[in-house]
């Protein structure tokens, strides 16, 4: 590109120190040429065209306003005005650019798009599948009448006398079983409704996208349906609201054959099941529990307004009886929840309530609701038992609710008075997921689990919960502009976040030193014999009496019927693990921890667009803000 120099009032021919000497040949000569280096100080003579400047390429016409009349502040030995001397050469030059510029801006979006397309063929462990399994682990463990569509074809109608015991008799037909046993327990159906309707309000577009978004409101509903009947309001409001917290018996000492003690499938049920009921004005902790899934299914079901409004109001009512003074757990109350007290004791009633408060302000968008969950969430803190700090599961909401509170901070901080619990719950989400991630608060197995609760409980469903509460916050953190998460004078990033998340469900799904699956159903080598009643006993048409099926529980046989989906109890601290139906700490699935394991695959699963997949207002549907008056 060549500089055609014009000479300046400075130039070499007309210098006035040139002008009365005698001029040389070469200082006759016309340089035609010029370049600069960053060393010199002045323009240098160029001996071609190739490293000369070319300043202007007069594509445009040039400025006629005031700016470009300004003189410069630096003198100038020659003024320049650049030619292109070959303009078909220049024209491919823009062309080439041009098609450059769009590969350098259409190559990144191909290669966002298309993997996107195929990722789930040529992914090591499908995520898709993984999902579908885990929710046909529901379908198994329906009550009532099954419906003839379900793809579990072992499973037929059962518990249809479910409440005739109680005088009056009540309807307490449906639900579903709550492990291998045939007992049906609210305090766990209503955490695993919550925790089911919680991941399809954020990831909703991730169901939908893998077609499992109508096949998992399908057993919410479900289980919303039986806890609207567990849950009765009577006409009067001074009279309080009956919870029923259990059908079926673990055993009471009269009675030989139990729902724990008899080997007998659902179908077959001889024995009698009776029903346990509390009052829902002091068992706060299971009011709670059900007002909190009461509320997020009313959200997932929105667009259904009248059954949307049918929850809302049985929450509303049970969350206001729950909130009077003389609150205590329901296991406490022999009558209520004695007996379960085996299975399911529950250590406190705060946590429920802050989050059954959480919820109910989501599904309102009534700020008491609010209000009660964070002027009371330190209190929550300090009565969860020390042991638990950390771990989210049907016995611990301090830290799912912390998460949900600081959801509200990030995207509808409401300020004042909520202010001083949103800060508690932000502190101590990022407390929490920082111990996950820094190794220096809980351990993990020599295979890399993470292990919560060190006591000898299975770790894998705390892990589960752990996997989906991680990458939800990392997705809260991207959503927000921030690129990791403050650990005092550390950080850690949202890719080790999101790594440690899928980390843990590679585990469950067979990246562990046992190379066993811990979900029934999915990859090479998973248990096949799962402590279940149902699956553990053929369907041939016949009968088998409580001692009859007692064969089928010591059979070294696998199961004749394939448990599909069922995340089992899983192995121990040290990855060990024994695939022995008469070892339910190891092989017994429960629907709880399954619930766990459906939100952390779904949250761990590839997004199906650029918004990770998580929709960010959908929870925030009822919550209307009017600014204060003037």
């Amino acid at each position: 590109m060549a500089a055609a120099a014009s000479p300046s009032p400075y130039s070499m021919d007309s210098s006035p120190m040139n002008s009365n000497a005698e001029v040389s040949e070469i200082d006759r000569t016309r340089i035609p040429f010029v370049h600069t280096v960053p060393a010199a100080s002045r323009i240098l003579p160029s001996a071609s065209q190739w490293n000369s400047i070319e300043l202007d390429f007069n594509l445009v016409p040039r400025s006629e306003n005031a700016y470009h009349s300004i003189p410069s502040n630096y003198s100038k030995s020659y003024e320049f005005e650049l030619v292109v001397s070959d303009k078909p050469y220049f024209k491919r030059f823009l062309i080439i650019l041009g098609l450059l510029v769009l590969v350098a801006i259409g190559l990144p979006l191909l290669l966002h798009f298309l993997p996107q397309a195929h990722r789930h063929k040529t992914s090591p462990m499908n995520f898709t599948l993984a999902v579908a399994h885990s929710l046909t682990f529901f379908d198994a463990q329906k009550s009532g009448r099954y419906p003839t569509t379900s793809p579990v074809k072992f499973r037929g109608i059962s518990g249809m006398e479910d409440g005739n015991s109680r005088n009056p008799p009540v309807d307490l037909k449906g639900g579903f079983y709550d492990s291998g046993n045939n007992i049906k327990f609210s305090f766990p159906t209503a955490y695993t409704v919550t925790l089911l309707s919680w991941s399809v309000i954020e990831y909703h577009e991730k169901f939908d996208d893998i077609n499992e978004l109508d096949h998992v409101k399908d057993i919410i509903k479900w289980g919303t349906d039986y806890l609207l009947k567990a849950s009765v309001r009577s006409n009067s409001t001074k009279e309080p609201v009956t919870l029923y917290s259990q059908v079926g018996s673990t055993g009471n000492g009269t009675n030989p054959f139990t729902d724990l003690s008899c080997w007998e499938k659902p179908e077959d049920m001889s024995y009698p099941r009776p029903v346990f009921a509390c009052d829902g004005t002091t068992a706060a902790d299971l009011a709670g529990e059900v007002v909190a899934a009461l509320s997020a299914a009313s959200i997932v079901f929105r667009d259904e307004k009248d059954y949307s409004n049918e929850l809302v109001q049985a929450a509303e009512s049970l969350y206001v009886a729950a909130t009077k003074k003389g609150q205590t757990t329901y296991t406490s109350v022999k009558a209520c929840g004695g007996e379960a007290s085996r299975v399911y004791n529950s250590s406190g009633f705060q946590d429920e309530l802050v989050w059954g408060g959480t919820w109910l302000f989501f599904a309102t968008g009534n700020t008491t609701f609010l209000e009660y969950a964070a002027l009371n969430f330190s209190a929550a803190i300090k009565q969860q038992d020390p042991k638990e700090q950390g771990v989210f599961y049907w016995n611990n909401k301090v830290v799912a609710t912390g998460i949900l509170l600081t959801r509200l901070r990030f995207f509808r901080d409401l300020g004042f008075p909520f202010e001083i619990g949103f800060k508690a719950a932000s502190d101590m989400t990022e407390a929490m997921i920082c111990s996950y991630l820094s190794d220096k608060h809980f351990h993990k197995s020599p295979g890399g689990l993470i292990v919560l609760m060190p006591d000898g409980s299975p770790p894998i469903q705390y892990a589960a919960t752990a996997s989906f509460l991680t990458k939800l916050y990392s997705d809260y953190l991207e959503l927000g502009l921030q690129s990791s998460v403050t650990c005092g004078k550390d950080g850690f990033s949202l890719q080790t976040m999101r790594s440690f998340s899928t980390s843990q469900v590679r585990y469950i799904l067979g990246e562990n030193p046992m190379k066993m699956s811990y979900l029934v159903g999915f990859g090479k080598k998973y248990p096949t014999h799962v402590h279940h009643r149902a699956a553990s006993i053929p369907k041939d048409g016949k009968k088998y009496s409580c001692l009859e099926g007692e064969q089928w529980k010591v059979k070294k046989e696998p199961n004749p019927n394939t448990l599909f989906g069922a995340m089992v109890a899983g192995p121990d601290k040290s990855d060990k693990f024994s695939d022995d139906r008469t070892k339910p700490w190891f092989t017994e699935p429960t629907i709880a921890s399954n619930a766990g394991l459906v939100a952390a695959l779904i949250a761990t699963h590839d997004p199906p667009g650029p918004n990770l997949g998580i929709d960010q207002e959908r929870i925030f549907s009822s919550i209307h803000l009017t600014p204060p008056a003037p």
